[in-house]
C-alpha cells in the first residue's frame, strides 16, 4: 500500500488496495481444483481457486472465525505523514468477519515501530500483519504465489485502506500494493510496487508504477474479492474475478528482482498523509469501518 515499512518515505502515491494486502504460526496445506477466473462467494466460505492441469494448492487462510494468533498485531504509528495510531483495540471478530474500528480520537504513543518519541495522533485504527511471509522461488520449486481476500473497503473522506505485502527491511525485499484506495473514492483504488537495495531508499518511480483501476461498483458497498498472482516476470491484480493489469517484468519495474523475495501480508487503513495532499483533518470522516471475510494463499 505504501511506504509503511521501514523508513518514513513521501510515498505520495498518486491513486495508489488491494491484492495483493497482508505468514503465520501455523499453515493449512490444501489442493484445490476449478480454473483459474476465481468464482466469487458470497458467504465467508470461499471457493478454491483451481486449474485441472495445474492445480493451485492453499498453504495458508484466516477465514476469521477464531482470533488473530496468526497475524502480528501493531501498536504504534506509522508513516508518510498520517493521523492515525494503531491499536489492537480497533480490531474485532464477529460472525466470520475481521472489522478494523476506525475513529477520530486524540491520543498519544510512539511516533512508529522503529522511533519511540511520543507523539500525539487524531485517529485510531488497526492494521494486522501475517507472522510468515510468502513468495514464489525457483530454488523451491514454488514459482508462483496467488493472494487473496474477500473486502469491504471503508467510506469516507481520510479513509487510506490497503491490502498489500512487503518484507524488511524496507524496501530491500520489495513491497507490493495490490489495493490501495481512497474513502472518498469509492469507484476506484490502484495498485503499485516498490524496490529497492538499501534500506529506505526505493529505486522504483511511481510515475512507473502507479497503476489506477476505475470501476462500475462502490467498493465501499460491499464486499469484494481482491487477487495478486506472483510470477517470475508478471504480478497481475484480478477484481472480482477479472484482471485489471499485469505488471510485466522490465528494468523500470524490477519485478524480476522481485522474484525469490519474501513478504509478509499486511490488512490496515490509515488516515489522511501524503495520500491526501491539501486536505485538512477536519474534512475527514469521524468514523468508518474495514471489513475482512477471508484472506488466502495458494502456490503452485
Amino acid at each position: 500500500m505504501n511506504t509503511k515499512s521501514f523508513f518514513t518515505i513521501v510515498h505520495y502515491s498518486l491513486v495508489v488496495f488491494l491484492f495483493t494486502a497482508m505468514g503465520i504460526s501455523s499453515c493449512s496445506s490444501d489442493s484445490s481444483e476449478t480454473d483459474d477466473t476465481v468464482p466469487i462467494p458470497d458467504s465467508n466460505t470461499p471457493e478454491e481457486p483451481l486449474d485441472p492441469n495445474r492445480p493451485w494448492n492453499l498453504v495458508w487462510k484466516d477465514d476469521f472465525d477464531g482470533d488473530l494468533s496468526q497475524w502480528n498485531v501493531w501498536e504504534s504509528g506509522a508513516f508518510n505523514n498520517e493521523i492515525q495510531f494503531y491499536r489492537p483495540e480497533q480490531l474485532t471478530i464477529e460472525d466470520g468477519i475481521l472489522t478494523i474500528d476506525i475513529q477520530r480520537e486524540t491520543i498519544t504513543g510512539p511516533n512508529n515501530p522503529f522511533d519511540s518519541s511520543p507523539k500525539e495522533f487524531q485517529y485510531v485504527s488497526g492494521r494486522i500483519e501475517t507472522k510468515t511471509t510468502f513468495g514464489p522461488s525457483s530454488a523451491t520449486g514454488e514459482t508462483e504465489y496467488r493472494f487473496m481476500a474477500r473486502i469491504k473497503l471503508p467510506p469516507g473522506n481520510g479513509m487510506w485502506p490497503a491490502f498489500w505485502s512487503y518484507g524488511d527491511p524496507w524496501p530491500t525485499q520489495g513491497e507490493i500494493d495490490i489495493v490501495e484506495a481512497r474513502g472518498n473514492l469509492p469507484m476506484e483504488f490502484s495498485s503499485n510496487i516498490f524496490y529497492g537495495t538499501e534500506p529506505g531508499i526505493p529505486l522504483t518511480d511511481n510515475n512507473n508504477t502507479v497503476v489506477e483501476h476505475e470501476l462500475e461498483v462502490d467498493i465501499t458497498a460491499d464486499f469484494h474479492t481482491y487477487e495478486l498472482i506472483w510470477t517470475a516476470n508478471s504480478l497481475e491484480i484480478i477484481f472480482d474475478g477479472e484482471t485489471l493489469h499485469k505488471y510485466q517484468a522490465s528494468p523500470l519495474n524490477y519485478i524480476a528482482t522481485l522474484f525469490g523475495l519474501k513478504q509478509q501480508i499486511v490488512l490496515n487503513t490509515a488516515v489522511g498523509g501524503f495520500f491526501f495532499p491539501n486536505s485538512s483533518p477536519s474534512s475527514f470522516a469521524d468514523t468508518s469501518q474495514m471489513q475482512v471475510d477471508w484472506v488466502r494463499v495458494y502456490k503452485r
